[in-house]
């Protein structure tokens, strides 16, 4: 094949869902296979001490953009937590507007809606699933075998298991545009539950005496294993291998019950069972292979790696979080600044100080509060504060906070004044309603709703064009006559339903604010939607 004239790499990166360091055969576990993530590793550079954050949307708001999540808005994965600015500059518009072309398939999870979509944000070319993962509200029913996506922003039935799809799209997509340099997000939402694997995949490791769980992780892991494999072979076919860089990790620790090679805790809690993660970078013939870097690094540089290793340069008013890793991956003993990595995710609407965070460093480790991101409040005047001295006590066993209480005012002063900087002019991703680029929108009570505690409050949202707008809200079984109110601005409005009507029109006035509509029957009052299905999800319609 022909050598195309633009010698710049193409990026692929892979992130996977709930897989975690451990889950990989280089790293200890004794029954998962994974030859080729090992591959990866092997014959590229590996951080060996590598973070995210302890939920999905976090990590992947400071992968796409360099920076802390804090600061794009995103807080959690579900509740109104999980909408990204639009102001953020991602890396598919950095990607795009460098000339490469940009493709994403697979989970996004950083805003279902104009302009938070991918499509909006960069990414030329999108096939991937709405919410955290398929099945999950507002996607359903949905199923791994089959499943209904987005291309682009348009619904299809596609054929085959979700992993093999969205590989089959990504070689689709360098088959159309190896000629010019690409940027591929590749995120599976496997091996996250629901666990749906072919039988074939879960047999060996039953076989085993493995349970029926960890056989359905461990076979998701090995499919996606077969499918980097197949990836990496039609890069090799098409001449492309020495040209292309692949990152690979995954967004966050493992479920519980599941091996974690002696770390401590789970996904959403910031010990490290919950936030280390696989990291390698493989590109032939300029990464030496076998590197292994042991400085702390995270999510928020890979970004800044990317744009050092492809040459581009960025604004200089784009503030990011992270650095470069380039001269580690180029030597592991160049010279290193020490530095502290601040991880944090918790449940809410706004930022809570000292909120399941934790501050790292080369050598000690300083929580708060660990393990209470799912609770909705929590008392800052006195925080719970722990210490480790991890690069000795990595399964963080021994407590130091009373031992060495110097560090740890140290370490809250250093989190203290990363709190202070990141949460400085706090803005959230905001549903625009009434662009022609999305028009119905569908707000999803349980995904984007605010909420306290349990109690879902609305909708933030900017109504761009005044006018006429039909809402439906879907009300399941609940089907009794009743009202629709509609509070927008302070100025409630109603509308009378019959029995099974769900929609009438409102006349909405343009403004950003938070939008609330409710049911209110005869027979029972205001009825309050919270729980994790599609019941209470509204679509609005500019007429």
């Amino acid at each position: 094949m022909s050598k195309r004239n633009d010698d710049r790499p193409n990026v692929i990166i892979i992130i996977t869902d709930d897989q975690g360091f451990a889950t990989v055969s280089l790293h200890g576990d004794p029954h998962v296979r994974t030859p080729n993530m090992d591959r990866l590793a092997n014959e590229g550079a590996e951080c060996v001490r590598f973070y995210g954050n302890p939920l999905c949307s976090p990590t992947r708001a400071s992968l796409m953009t360099g920076r802390y999540a804090y600061r794009t808005g995103i807080l959690h994965t579900s509740r109104g937590g999980a909408l990204m600015s639009a102001d953020e500059v991602t890396a598919a518009e950095l990607f795009s507007r460098a000339g490469y072309r940009t493709g994403i398939y697979g989970k996004w999870h950083l805003g279902d809606n104009y302009p938070m979509r991918p499509t909006d944000c960069g990414f030329q070319e999108a096939v991937w699933h709405k919410s955290g993962g398929i099945g999950q509200t507002p996607d359903k029913p949905n199923s791994y075998f089959d499943p209904l996506l987005y291309r682009q922003n348009e619904p299809f039935q596609s054929k085959g298991y979700c992993t093999d799809v969205f590989f089959d799209e990504a070689l689709s997509f360098i088959d159309r545009n190896w000629q010019q340099p690409f940027f591929i997000y590749l995120a599976t939402n496997a091996p996250h539950d629901p666990l749906e694997v072919e039988d074939r995949y879960t047999a060996p490791y039953k076989q085993k005496g493995l349970s029926e769980e960890i056989a359905r992780v461990y076979g998701m892991v090995e499919n996606i294993d077969d499918n980097i494999g197949r990836l990496m072979a039609h890069l090799d076919s098409l001449g492309l291998d020495n040209e292309t860089i692949i990152f690979f990790l995954s967004d966050h620790g493992p479920a519980p019950g599941r091996f974690n090679a002696g770390f401590r805790s789970h996904k959403g809690n910031v010990y490290e069972g919950g936030i280390r993660v696989p990291f390698f970078i493989r590109w032939p013939h300029h990464i030496e292979a076998g590197v292994k870097i042991d400085q702390i690094a995270a999510h928020i540089d890979i970004l800044p790696t990317l744009l050092d290793l492809c040459q581009i340069e960025i604004a200089g008013q784009l503030k990011l979080d992270g650095t470069s890793l380039r001269p580690l991956v180029e030597d592991p003993k160049s010279g290193w600044s020490e530095r502290t990595l601040f991880i944090q995710t918790h449940r809410g609407s706004f930022p809570r100080q000292y909120h399941n965070a934790a501050a790292i460093s080369g050598q000690y480790k300083w929580l708060s509060y660990p393990g209470r991101g799912e609770e909705w409040s929590i008392d800052t005047s006195t925080p719970e504060m722990e210490l480790y001295q991890i690069d000795k006590d990595p399964g963080e066993q021994t407590n130091l906070s009373e031992k060495r209480p110097d560090i740890v005012q140290h370490m809250r002063q250093l989190y203290d004044d990363w709190f202070k900087d990141v949460t400085d002019g706090w803005r959230v991703g905001t549903i625009h309603i009434g662009n022609d680029a999305e028009n119905p929108t569908t707000l999803c009570r349980y995904q984007d709703s605010e909420y306290d505690n349990i109690f879902p409050l609305g909708w933030r949202i900017r109504i761009e064009q005044e006018g006429d707008y039909k809402i439906k809200i879907k009300r399941g079984t609940l089907d009794g006559p009743g009202v629709l109110k509609v509070d927008w601005q302070g100025k409630i409005e109603q509308a009378v339903l019959k029995e099974g009507q769900e929609e009438a029109i409102f006349s909405l006035s343009v403004g950003e604010g938070r939008l609330e509509v409710w049911l209110e029957l005869n027979e029972i009052g205001r009825v309050t939607f919270s729980s994790n299905e599609t019941i209470g999800d509204v679509e609005i319609l500019r007429l």
